[in-house]
């Protein structure tokens, strides 16, 4: 039986329920089975989407789940924005990728917007080695434009 993903991040507290805690087993599975220094790089990450989405407006709480056996992130409560998956890159032993929907044109704005700071796969991640620091400011803008997708093609749909 599948089990029903879980909100993490609402209520008058969000930022308690989205720290080292899980709502979800099947996630915290899935972070413990990382080899170091990935589970740390990871977790970095996780905390980096989850502050994210609770500093930028309209978001709302972010559900986390499991898609496609990686970690996700989702708009459900307002729907504003596109899932954001994490997970390393199984050809690369000390990479990691943020993962975004290929047809939603995000990773190309990406690019034009950050095109030495951060490294590209194809047109649906955002590449980053175990080794290197995060490229925290570039990161966090790139996540809040995924965040904030849907809301923003809505209000540009309006003025056609």
């Amino acid at each position: 039986m599948k089990r029903p993903a879980r909100k993490i991040g609402g209520g008058k507290n969000p930022a308690k329920k989205s720290g080292a805690g899980f709502a979800d087993p099947a996630v915290a599975a899935v972070f413990s089975a990382y080899p170091e220094p990935l589970r740390a790089r990871l977790l970095a990450l996780r905390r980096l989407i989850f502050d994210t989405a609770r500093t930028t407006g309209g978001v709302g709480a972010l559900e986390e789940a499991l898609k496609w056996g990686q970690p996700s992130y989702l708009t459900s409560e307002t729907k504003s924005g596109s899932t954001i998956r994490i997970d390393r890159v199984k050809s690369a032993a000390n990479r990691y990728a943020v993962f975004f929907h290929c047809q939603t044109g995000l990773v190309e704005t990406f690019r034009e917007l950050y095109p030495t700071e951060l490294s590209y796969g194809g047109n649906r991640s955002i590449l980053l080695n175990a080794d290197d620091d995060i490229p925290e400011q570039a990161l966090r803008h790139c996540v809040a434009l995924a965040l904030t997708y849907h809301r923003r093609k809505r209000k540009a749909g309006r003025w056609k």
